[in-house]
């Protein structure tokens, strides 16, 4: 496979700077005075809100997403004092018939405009820089989920944020669903991190948070199932509240594939 590579933060493409390997970095300054689509690509992802009708959330295309013009609403929007692409997910969200949970999240897409779908050999990274600053019990930033039509509707790894700091690697034991949990980093609400979520070889999944790596196989019930990268606000709590839920920020969204 060639190697192709999409940074969807403008202002890294612009100074030519891209995470490095697993290692944190620092985020670089956005505009406050523009939609996400002015400071990220957003012509790469598709963007699932926690609105619509029941069990049909509404989903916006990239050609919607894309340019300082784009669009934003309540629950997608360029924070005014920082610029970050911020996400926000109430507890009584619209979600979709195989989740219980609402959803404010990206999902990656081709530059073509179709889903993106990738095999697991090779090396895939997702890569950004994030800020949780509500959150009621736990909200899950960043996966890498089975694609649509394989076969399974589970997720292969997902990234959790707990209300305690405590952040969580989730990886599907199959395709049939069973979910192992495994520590990855511990960080306080309101304090930027950054990850990297990452396949390489068919059979390896890192994760790394600010620069920590961690190794763990690819259960072997996983070969041959398609794969895309989702990153963004998918709240882990439901209620009727519509206060209640979970803000999460992004400063830098870098995906690769090699």
């Amino acid at each position: 496979m060639n190697k192709k590579l999409t940074a969807s933060a403008l202002t890294l493409a612009a100074a030519g700077t891209l995470f490095a390997g697993q290692s944190a970095m620092a985020a670089p300054a956005l505009n406050t005075g523009v939609a996400p689509g002015g400071n990220f690509n957003l012509s790469v992802w598709s963007l699932q809100e926690p609105v619509g009708s029941p069990g049909s959330p509404t989903t916006i295309s990239p050609s919607r997403l894309k340019g300082a013009s784009g669009y934003t609403d309540k629950y997608f929007y360029t924070d005014k004092t920082d610029g970050s692409m911020t996400f926000w997910d109430p507890e009584n969200g619209v979600h979709t018939p195989n989740s219980n949970f609402s959803r404010s999240e990206l999902r990656e897409m081709n530059s073509s405009g179709s889903a993106a779908s990738w095999g697991l050999p090779g090396t895939h990274k997702l890569s950004a820089t994030v800020k949780v600053t509500k959150v009621p019990s736990s909200v899950c930033v960043g996966q890498i989920h089975a694609s649509e039509g394989s076969g399974t509707t589970k997720p292969l790894i997902e990234l959790y944020y707990h209300s305690n700091g405590d952040i969580i690697a989730g990886i599907e034991n199959g395709p049939g669903g069973g979910q192992t949990a495994h520590t990855v980093g511990h960080v306080s609400l309101n304090t930027q991190f950054s990850y990297v979520i990452s396949v390489t070889g068919g059979n390896t999944i890192n994760v790394a948070i600010n620069g920590s790596n961690h190794s763990f196989g690819i259960p072997s019930g996983w070969k041959g199932y398609p794969q895309y990268f989702k990153a963004g606000d998918y709240n882990q709590s439901a209620s009727s509240s519509s206060t209640n839920g979970a803000t999460v920020h992004f400063y830098a969204l870098t995906v690769s594939h090699s």
